[in-house]
């Protein structure tokens, strides 16, 4: 039934639990995928393939090497990246994405067609919503 689940199916996921945050089925998807970082490094993995950490983090140069070290080990953990360690002089590390990572793409695809159809009447409900309530725009 399209992308949420019955009434049936959420009825019984709530008895389930009674935790409103672990009642919504997609709150752990949205837990794993949308981690600060989680879409650009799958996006720069995805679009270019195997890479080394140097070059993940010259293509997402905003985030620090550590943060990046961090969500790499998360995505790792996750199945969602693999690191494959070569024994060489210097050693080699390369990150790539998984099977299961790269399942995520029709969900991305959708949030991208979501976003282009979308986008524009939200910042139109912020603006609106800003200025019935004396908010100032965010510069």
């Amino acid at each position: 039934m399209g992308l949420w689940r019955s009434t049936h199916e959420a009825e019984g996921h709530m008895r389930r639990s009674a935790d409103p945050e672990l009642a919504c089925p997609v709150s752990p998807v949205v837990d794993i995928v949308f981690s600060r970082w989680t879409t650009p490094i799958l996006w720069t993995l995805h679009e270019h393939g195997r890479q080394r950490f140097v070059e993940l983090k010259g293509r997402l140069t905003s985030i620090t090497p550590k943060v990046l070290t961090q969500r790499l080990r998360q995505l790792e953990r996750d199945g969602l990246v693999r690191r494959s360690y070569h024994a060489e002089v210097p050693p080699r590390v390369e990150y790539e994405i998984t099977e299961l990572g790269a399942s995520l793409g029709p969900l991305f695809a959708h949030l991208t067609t979501w976003a282009d159809a979308s986008l524009g009447r939200v910042e139109q409900a912020r603006r609106a919503y800003d200025a019935q309530n004396g908010m100032a725009p965010p510069s």
